[in-house]
């Protein structure tokens, strides 16, 4: 029977070191600070104990999952399939994690029906090459698939017909019969491998609402498969349970068996006989778990893709890191390409990742306030930094990405594929997050200006539910006043009215003389001069977690010296060694840990 902890419940405190006669936990909320003795013995030879209570209601299955995502769903009903009890937590009050807000595209090759029919040639070899070739360069210099985990790449080239099998006979309907190459991102040079699922009847948790029947089967969205999975789940006798926070793993000697979870103010202690499958998501959200990764990324990045439907809070990370897992991804995510950060399209709302806008009628509207300001031309504004000062050109554009021939010619593994890139940096973000020269780290909130004659040309609605005027909008009848009312907890210093207004006369003489003296700008177009002005929230946006547990091909855990941790599993955002944008990673690792999970000894 495992041993019930005891002290104050929910205690966001760490008391002390200290070893349980069989049973080791630790809480998400310790952070790392047992991660430097763990690392140096190499073992999980210190473990931090919480202070918690009353570890109530015990349940038990032969697998735990934590997380009700795209990688825990896959993960639940592979493990269901090959004859295994489940239980999945989800610490929100609803299923789906960020697969469910996502666009619905999964990358899939290796040679499945879908290529077959189009007549592409792909197999598990050429894509495990695609995934894993040093020469691809991108047009900054940055390495797309160099520093990806071989073992990883390959357990995913291996699996991915199946897994186009897999959701096909859950239910999934593909948009179209063929791949393409829309929304790519790290997939692969040779082929098209992108496939998209139909959101068919389901609501849309973006809008709320269900988009209209005659194009229910060519839109897609999260839901078309994030659903029909959760079906699967349920007809297999999976239970989920909402509204339950992973607080600890349970490590006896032999392994991970079990869990603590916290739901309602109360602890419950959840036993898995065969292992615990962390699909809880990543660490973006966690402001000092990413600054480990990149001390740039301060607090005011505030609106990570996917929340606030679901947040990268590295609570699954974190409660590895402290029963001895270790980590994987660095160069993966801080490499300046793919959509780690990006640079948005929407402004005067917190949740501005381009692709993603909440609608009114969305179940967390009342969390996100606003839809923003959507078809940004850049013309029609300019960016400062939080003391009023233009810092780049405003239509350069966010690192780039590799996909379906975006190298051509292109020879697997050639020399020749680095050396004819053309070098074009495309370095907006970086200037973003350069700060204002204080010595503090974090480049602070970027706002887009603009006036009135701007608000007309682009057909914007300047009030609500478009913009939040609770810190990421201000309006006022002159730019001394515009300045003066931004005002909001990441507005560290205030803006000089002196700086902006000299900002704004400065940019409108290069619309005089056609040319951006300062950041070469491509023609500046238009002044802004006629009030009333405006400030909205243009913030980069961080997005991918491609950092995470280090794992192996069969997504076991691995500690600091190489050995996999019994019963302990991982997929998805929360594993580092792969990066790829997108469901399939996800999907593909929570299909691996699953298998590999349920074929373990009780």
């Amino acid at each position: 029977m495992l041993e019930v902890l005891s002290g104050i419940a929910m205690s966001a405190t760490v008391k002390q070191v200290k070893r349980e006669e069989n049973v080791m936990t630790v809480s998400r909320r310790s952070l790392l600070k047992g991660a430097a003795g763990i690392a140096a013995a190499g073992v999980a030879s210190s473990i931090l104990q919480p202070s918690i209570a009353n570890a109530a209601d015990p349940r038990v299955a032969d697998i735990v999952v934590v997380g009700c995502g795209s990688a825990g769903l896959g993960a639940a009903v592979a493990a269901a399939e090959a004859g295994a009890s489940v239980i999945v937590l989800e610490a929100q009050p609803h299923i789906g994690g960020r697969g469910i807000v996502s666009s619905g595209n999964i990358p899939l090759g290796g040679g499945t029906p879908a290529q077959m029919a189009a007549g592409i040639v792909d197999s598990p070899d050429l894509l495990y090459g695609d995934l894993t070739d040093w020469s691809i360069t991108l047009a900054n210099g940055a390495t797309s698939y160099r520093f990806n985990d071989r073992e990883l790449i390959r357990a995913f080239a291996d699996v991915n017909v199946d897994m186009y099998n897999f959701l096909v006979r859950h239910g999934v309907v593909w948009t179209r019969s063929t791949p393409d190459n829309v929304g790519g991102n790290e997939v692969g040079n040779s082929v098209n491998r992108m496939m998209h699922t139909a959101i068919m009847n389901y609501a849309s948790v973006r809008t709320g609402l269900p988009v209209p029947a005659n194009q229910q089967r060519t839109t897609s969205q999260g839901p078309g498969f994030i659903y029909p999975l959760e079906a699967a789940a349920k007809a297999r006798g999976v239970k989920i349970l909402l509204n339950y926070r992973l607080e600890s793993l349970l490590r006896t000697k032999a392994g991970v068996v079990g869990v603590v979870a916290s739901n309602q103010g109360r602890l419950v202690n959840i036993q898995a006989r065969k292992g615990v499958i962390i699909a809880s998501g990543g660490g973006n959200g966690n402001v000092e778990y990413r600054r480990q990764f990149d001390p740039r990324l301060t607090a005011e990045y505030c609106g990570v893709a996917g929340e606030p439907y679901s947040f990268q809070d590295a609570s699954g990370i974190l409660a590895g890191l402290n029963v001895g897992a270790s980590l994987a991804g660095t160069y993966n995510q801080t490499g300046e390409f793919g959509t780690n950060i990006t640079k948005p399209t929407a402004i005067g709302t917190r949740y501005n990742y381009s692709f993603l806008q909440w609608g009114p009628q969305s179940p967390v509207f009342h969390l996100a306030k606003a839809s923003g300001l959507s078809g940004v031309n850049n013309q029609n504004v300019i960016h400062v930094n939080m003391i009023g000062k233009r810092f780049f050109d405003e239509t350069g554009g966010q690192f780039p990405t590799n996909s379906a021939r975006s190298v051509n010619p292109y020879v697997q593994g050639s020399y020749l594929n680095a050396k004819n890139i053309t070098y074009n940096p495309q370095n907006w973000i970086n200037a973003a997050l350069a700060g204002i020269g204080d010595g503090h780290n974090g480049g602070g909130p970027i706002w887009a200006i603009f006036d009135a004659d701007a608000v007309a040309r682009q057909r914007w609605t300047v009030a609500p539910p478009f913009v939040d005027p609770d810190g990421f909008f201000f309006e006022a009848n002159t730019l001394e006043e515009l300045a003066q009312k931004i005002v909001m907890p990441y507005q560290r210093v205030p803006m000089p009215p002196s700086n902006l207004v000299e900002t704004v006369t400065r940019y409108n003489s290069f619309v005089d003389a056609g040319a951006d003296a300062d950041f070469g700008k491509p023609t500046p177009q238009y002044k802004i001069q006629r009030g009333p002005f405006y400030a909205a929230w243009s913030t980069p946006v961080i997005h991918d977690a491609r950092s995470g547990l280090r794992i192996n091909g069969s997504s076991q855990v691995l500690d600091f010296a190489g050995a996999a941790i019994p019963g302990l599993y991982c997929a998805g955002e929360a594993a580092g060694g792969f990066s790829q944008h997108g469901n399939a990673r996800a999907l593909s690792q929570g299909i691996i840990a699953g298998r590999h999970a349920a074929a373990r000894s009780a």
